[in-house]
This record gives C-alpha cells, structure tokens and sequence, in this order.
C-alpha cells in the first residue's frame, strides 16, 4: 500500500510522483480515500492555504462551433437543441464581468464556441476586456478555440491575463473523441498563449471512455507544458451528442482523479469543474481538500447549484472565498 503521506513530502520538497505513484492514487480502495484526500490537501494548504477561488463562466458566442468534439453540445455537428447565438455585445460582455464581480469571483472568462476567433470577434473581445479592466478588479480570462498568428499579442495588450484551451484527455485518446483538430493544434495554442505573456488555463474531461493510464498522461503533459490553472471537468453526458449515453463517474473516482492532478501539479490552481454537482452529488465539498479554485454559477450550457450554495458549501467545509488581488 502507498504511504500518501510520504509521497505528499517528496512533493513538498519539490519532488514529483512517478508515473506509477499517480496510477495507484486512481486505483486506490474506498478505505484509503479520505488518506488519499488528507495527503493531497497538504499540498493544497501550503501553496494556497484554505482559500477557494472563484471563477465565472460567459458564454459569448453559442452552439455553432465547427468541430467535432465528441463531448460537446455546441458542435453544429449534433442535433442537441442549445442555444444558438453570435458573439455577444461589448456592453453584454462588460455586463457579465459586473455580475461576476459581484459574486466575488477572482476571474471572469468569455467562452466562444467556435474553431477560432475572426479578426471582427477578436476586436469585440478586446474592447470589452479594455472596458472591463478600467472598470473592474476582476483579471479576465478568455476562451476562444485555436489561436492564429498574432492573435494571442492583441489579446495579451487588451489586459486579457490568461487564455484557456483545453487539451481535453490524452494524446492517445485525442483521437477517439475528435477529427476536426490535432493534440499539437491545442498544444500549439497553449503555448502561443504562455510566449505572449498570458498564463495558460489548460485541463481536460474525465469520464469520456479513456483508461486511468490516459488520465496520468494527461496529467503529466499539463506538468511539462507548465500550465498555471488546470481545470478538471468530469463529463455530464449531452444527449445527442456521441458521448451522450456514456455513465457518470462515480464521487469517488472524481475525487481521485482530483487529488491525482494535485500530486502530479502539486502548486498549480486545480480547478474542480464542469459536472461538478451531478458526478460529485454529496461529496461535493471534500473536493475542496485537493482543488482550490470552483467555477460558480454554471457551465456555458448547463447550470450549476447556484452562487448561494457554492458560498454555503465553501464556508461549511472550512474554506473561505479568496479575497480579490488587483489585476494585472
């Protein structure tokens, strides 16, 4: 049996789990979960003490993405009834950072479904992230698929602070899930992101058929591509899309599946994210224990408990919202 809290050290003292070691967090006994989640909190607490960080979701533009990602409701390749509309206003933009604001949020992230942003939608998301920068202490992150030439500087010089792009499961399992886009595409992004001077938002979905070994590999490639915000989705299969038929995980694999990207990016923002409620149902707050970062207030095309609930949930396990920073 693994010694957690051995393995916990070697990560205090810069060390890192072998292969091996993230494995057997993922195939651990039920009798071993809570050792497992007191090891991975260590690591939690001492980069980021009992601290949660609050991040909101706009979905700027709606269900017509032309990619073919399995998992995904907004693909104009399914038939699963979402909502339908362009790239919103720069006033409607600016309107949601306020409301994540309100809400304590620490980051607010535009979302666009789409392959990549055109030159018109990338002038609107500028403008509104100037807009909102003046207004706000609020740091903004974007979303907006696969990243041209020069796209990730103007986004850089707007005030945008981190972009996300998800490299979703691993490279071999990419594959299975879609044939619109490579793993070097996303890889590729990310890293234009990380050279124009932004911080890279990069995680992946749980639960989509892939094997436990494809979930280290992600977690290793996030480490080596030295991502600063992992976010950890497990899926919440969409009908009509190919992977709408496939079972929820259950809160005990989700929880090891989070503490296992705690051990592996022992000081980077682990974010438990989207299918939160309906895969971790009552465990939900000892995902606070290996994550230290929720998304509040729902997940671009399904909603979440609520900002009310997540705030009661955050302060009867013991955390405490993480006081704003000044943005940068």
């Amino acid at each position: 049996m693994t010694d957690w809290n051995l393995l916990a050290t070697t990560c205090l003292d810069g060390g890192a789990p072998s292969r091996e070691e993230a494995l057997a967090v993922l195939t651990s006994g039920d009798d071993e979960l809570l050792e497992v989640l007191g090891a991975a909190f260590r690591l939690r607490r001492a980069h980021y003490g009992r601290d949660v960080r609050i991040h909101v979701l706009k979905n700027a533009k709606s269900g017509l993405c032309p990619e073919d990602c399995a998992f995904c409701s907004q693909s104009v390749h399914f038939h699963t009834g979402v909502d339908r509309y362009q790239l919103q206003s720069v006033e409607e933009l600016v309107a949601g950072a306020r409301e994540a604001a309100a809400m304590g949020a620490v980051k607010y992230c535009m979302v666009t479904s789409t392959r990549g942003p055109s030159e018109r939608d990338l002038d609107v998301v500028c403008e509104a992230v100037r807009r909102i920068k003046s207004e706000l202490n609020i740091n903004v992150c974007t979303s907006l698929g696969l990243l041209r030439e020069g796209q990730a500087e103007r986004l850089a010089a707007a005030g945008v602070t981190r972009f996300n792009h998800n490299l979703e499961s691993s490279r071999h399992h990419f594959g299975e899930i879609c044939h619109t886009h490579s793993y070097d595409d996303r890889i590729a992004t990310v890293r234009a992101a990380k050279a124009a001077g932004m911080e890279a938002c990069c995680g992946g979905i749980m639960g989509m058929g892939e094997t436990l070994g494809d979930r280290v590999q992600l977690a290793f490639e996030l480490r080596e591509l030295a991502v600063e915000s992992i976010p950890v989705n497990f899926l919440d299969p969409r009908p009509g899309t190919p992977l709408g038929n496939l079972p929820r995980l259950t809160p005990q694999d989700c929880l090891r599946a989070l503490a296992m990207f705690r051990f592996v990016n022992p000081s980077r923002d682990i974010r438990v994210a989207g299918g939160r409620e309906v895969n971790l149902r009552h465990l939900q707050p000892l995902a606070l224990y290996p994550a230290n970062s929720l998304f509040c207030n729902g997940y671009l095309t399904t909603g979440g408990q609520g900002p009310e609930a997540d705030l009661a949930m955050i302060a009867d396990a013991g955390f405490r919202v993480a006081e704003l920073v000044p943005a940068v």
